[in-house]
């Protein structure tokens, strides 16, 4: 294989990649689905080989589990893996924000204002996409306003790890009204310069946001969380 067929066949790998991950995690192939890499290379019009290697890719994330001779299945998603996270966070963000609050300038919190007021209708795929990428900045945003590179790194990851809970949530039910109305508190706290506030806002945000998830999955008739 020459260069540009190396090239050639690294960028297809990559595509596929990209595709399948966001897939996953927007839950259109949703937790606990079997797929196999015929059916996949049809969906993406690839050969098996870059999809292939891309599940592979998939599966050292943690996205996806191989089964020899049988194909693949999307990682399902456990009560104690979610609740797991959603600790992990309440940690991690509770202590940016704190740090935010002492740290943020006046031109990030209008920023963050503006993230705030993000929408979306339930089923329509594109406000939701726009919804859910605006939630990750706003975090981020308040992240990187606490001047803490290894927080900030510890934080991007596991919000990365928990945008599938966020469309399954955005799907099980309403969630605009009490995001945008904890996000305009937390906001306050910070523009007071109030780090305890700050926290404990961010901290009751996360867990309001894990319990809601939590019992609209449970209560879903086609309930995609195992226990």
């Amino acid at each position: 294989m020459n260069q540009t067929e190396k090239r050639t066949a690294s960028s297809l790998t990559e595509q596929a990649y990209i595709a399948l991950r966001e897939k996953v995690i927007t839950c259109e192939l949703p937790p606990g689905a079997d797929v196999k890499e015929a059916e996949l290379a049809a969906m993406l019009e690839m050969s098996k080989t870059p999809v292939r290697e891309a599940m592979g890719r998939l599966c050292l994330e943690g996205l996806m589990q191989a089964f020899p001779r049988r194909g693949y299945r999307v990682t399902p998603v456990t009560v104690k893996d979610m609740n797991n996270l959603f600790e992990l966070r309440s940690i991690l963000e509770g202590a940016a924000a704190g740090l935010a609050a002492k740290n943020t300038t006046e031109e990030n919190l209008d920023q963050l204002e503006d993230l705030a007021r993000a929408k979306y209708q339930i089923g329509e795929g594109e406000s939701t996409k726009s919804f859910v990428a605006s939630n990750h900045r706003f975090h981020i945003g308040i992240a990187k306003a606490s001047n803490n590179p290894r927080l900030i790194s510890l934080i991007e990851r596991h919000l990365e790890e928990g945008t599938r809970f966020l469309y399954m949530g955005t799907r099980a039910r309403d969630v605009n009204f009490e995001t945008n109305s904890d996000h305009q508190g937390i906001i306050a706290a910070l523009r007071t310069r109030d780090a305890q506030a700050a926290t404990s806002l961010m901290q009751q945000h996360i867990e309001s946001t894990r319990t809601g998830l939590l019992n609209a999955l449970i209560n879903q008739s086609d309930t995609q969380i195992s226990f």
